[in-house]
């Protein structure tokens, strides 16, 4: 798919489509308690994509995660994410967050970058959560400086924030390298400061809506 790539692709594209398994979701607010009850739940953040006629699907394979969001009304692909679940330390577990990509044309729709690309990174977090992780990780690619600071600014508005600059003048670049493929801002963000932070827009969405 030719579009707007937000972060390095290094994980290889599954062909075979039955083997993905497709996330089913079951809304569980009752066992939530303090701020975690505000937390959007994975059906608060499709139903809101649904309100914005962007079908979001989740699936997996082994600890890979790969989530596309198609037109309801064209039936085309939007967009797509792919990353996995990585066990750190014995116990801990982190969401990689390998690569984002939107189609150009949807740079021109209200839900877009902040839109669109705010589903495609929800459904990951909220994933990442459900399955134990306290961290997400990425790598805001280095192609062009233009195109760099643009991504820097869009993850920071998200809530993720620098860590690290990978820029292969050091041995200790090499791990980052070999990892993300290519050089950039390493850039982190908790999890439940994540959801905490986008709770209100995906509820306010399904409000309007309903």
């Amino acid at each position: 798919m030719q579009g707007i790539s937000l972060h390095h692709l290094h994980l290889p594209i599954q062909n075979n489509k039955n083997r993905w398994e497709r996330v089913s979701v079951k809304a569980n607010k009752g066992s939530e308690e303090g701020d975690k009850a505000l937390f959007p739940s994975m059906s608060d953040i499709l139903e809101a994509s649904r309100a914005q006629k962007v079908e979001v699907q989740l699936k997996t394979l082994g600890s890979f995660f790969r989530i596309t969001a198609t037109s309801l009304e064209t039936q085309r692909e939007l967009g797509r994410a792919e990353g996995l679940i990585r066990i750190w330390f014995p116990g801990t577990k982190i969401l990689h967050l390998d690569s984002m990509k939107l189609r150009k044309e949807t740079l021109n729709m209200e839900k877009s970058i902040f839109g669109l690309g705010l589903f495609i990174g929800a459904v990951a977090i909220r994933h990442g959560y459900d399955s134990g992780c306290t961290t997400a990780q990425l790598l805001a690619i280095n192609d062009s400086d233009i195109y760099h600071s643009k991504l820097v600014r869009f993850y920071s508005r998200l809530g993720f924030r620098e860590v690290y600059q990978v820029n292969g003048s050091s041995i200790g670049d090499i791990p980052h390298m070999l990892v993300w493929g290519g050089v950039g801002t390493r850039m982190d963000a908790c999890i439940e400061q994540l959801m905490l932070k986008w709770c209100t827009r995906f509820k306010k969405i399904k409000t309007i809506h309903q």
